[in-house]
């Protein structure tokens, strides 16, 4: 090959992206388990509190968090997770930590997902954002029927961490239609440092590479995740998503 034409083949350098030192420009966390005792999440109103405060710490001003319901397992309702919800807004207002907080769920795709889409008896992340997480064991058969669903009833379907699913890991096409089908996508952002392992970095990058990123969320259980926080703020494809842009602000009411 000609210098000429070697010159013509490089790959484009990509940009050196600025760094981000906190989460100050996302503004709120989309996805987290803060309300005590209700699902696998924080245990104790102490330790939801610590949590929070390390939340404001990193520049977080807004919290939704998505308690889990699961028909089988965490057969939490919207009145539990109300409840709890004012709980921990007491606690907050107590210490006198400078962040909001709101309540959403985290739905499992289970037999009992879409009568609650149908019925109108669901949580959502701002004022129609849907959260919801599939197996991941093997995707649904009819998952592309279901987001047709939640569109028709109104609601925005958003897939919770959908580079943790090792089904798809070798078929990124499936990523295209889901995407395709008005399906949105949620990051949980601790992937960019590996926490779920190097695959679901690896998918998290290319998602983020193909623009296809649309909110980061947490997905905090506990001082584990919080810690992944602290030290995500070093990725080079943090900071790329954080040039790109994220809807997260856009939910604040």
């Amino acid at each position: 090959m000609s210098l000429l034409g070697s010159l013509f083949s490089r790959k484009p350098k990509e940009p050196d992206y600025p760094p981000v030192t906190d989460f100050s420009s996302v503004v709120t966390d989309i996805h987290s388990h803060l309300i005590p005792g209700i699902d696998d999440g924080v245990k104790s109103i102490e330790e939801s509190i610590e949590m929070i405060k390390g939340f404001a710490s990193l520049g977080y001003k807004h919290l939704v968090t998505t308690p889990h319901i699961m028909s089988d397992y965490y057969k939490n309702t919207p009145e539990i997770i109300r409840a709890g919800l004012e709980t921990v807004r007491a606690a907050v207002k107590a210490e006198g930590i400078d962040i909001t907080i709101d309540a959403a769920a985290e739905y499992y795709l289970d037999e009992f997902f879409l009568k609650k889409v149908q019925d109108e008896k669901v949580m959502c992340i701002g004022e129609n954002h849907l959260l919801f997480e599939i197996s991941y064991i093997n995707p649904p058969d009819n998952l592309l029927g279901i987001i047709f669903e939640i569109n028709v009833h109104k609601y925005k379907p958003l897939l919770a961490h959908p580079e943790r699913y090792n089904f798809w890991f070798d078929k990124f096409d499936e990523y295209k239609r889901l995407k395709d089908s008005g399906a949105l996508f949620q990051l949980n952002v601790n992937s960019l440092t590996g926490y779920y392992g190097a695959q679901s970095k690896k998918t998290a990058e290319r998602l983020i590479d193909e623009d296809m990123v649309d909110f980061i969320g947490s997905d905090l259980h506990g001082q584990r995740h919080l810690e992944g926080l602290q030290k995500v703020v070093n990725e080079k494809y943090f900071w790329k998503l954080m040039a790109k842009g994220v809807k997260n602000a856009g939910l604040i009411r």
